[in-house]
């Protein structure tokens, strides 16, 4: 019995390791964070950073599609996806842009860009013998109906997923 539950309080702290954190959320903004150790250098970490077709999940995408999700690692570069018949989708705006250091980007995922909530998204990376620490931080403030901290835990939770996928991209270089 002892045996049992061992096991499962390690199955509970490594379910919550998994998770990012919602730092903090009120009705008029939140953060979600996440950090994991990649074993990659960072200027690989960063170079998947800029494929994004290559580990975010379809069922998050307008389109349906991955393949249709691009990103210029540059100030000014787009994080877009092509939608059908000649649509598209500007998901957010890199405003910082530092190859094995740091991405960060500007605007609102998802539902947020039919809120008048905007968002920054930023990747920071810290190499130490050939592994690199990756931390991913979401801030989101603005109006959304029903406040922000209400929709900050489903953030959490695709964010924590595509993390999570970008992290078994890097490390095996196969999607998820």
């Amino acid at each position: 019995m002892k045996h049992l539950l061992i096991a499962a309080a390690a199955v509970a702290l490594t379910a919550a390791a998994a998770r990012a954190e919602v730092v903090d959320a009120q009705a008029n903004g939140f953060e979600v964070k996440r950090t994991a150790v990649l074993n990659a250098p960072a200027d690989k970490v960063y170079a998947a950073l800029a494929q994004p077709s290559q580990w975010w999940n379809k069922d998050h995408t307008w389109s349906g599609s991955s393949a249709n999700l691009s990103l210029a690692p540059m100030a000014g570069g787009c994080f877009c996806e092509k939608l059908p018949n000649g649509g598209s989708v500007l998901h957010m705006t890199v405003v910082y842009a530092q190859p094995g250091q740091g991405l960060r980007l500007s605007g609102g995922l998802g539902p947020l860009q039919m809120s008048g909530a905007t968002g920054h998204l930023s990747w920071s990376l810290a190499e130490k013998d050939g592994k690199t620490t990756l931390t991913q931080t979401y801030d989101v403030g603005g109006y959304m109906t029903g406040g922000l901290d209400k929709i900050a835990p489903v953030v959490d939770r695709v964010l924590s997923e595509q993390f999570d996928r970008l992290k078994v991209y890097v490390e095996t270089g196969k999607a998820p």
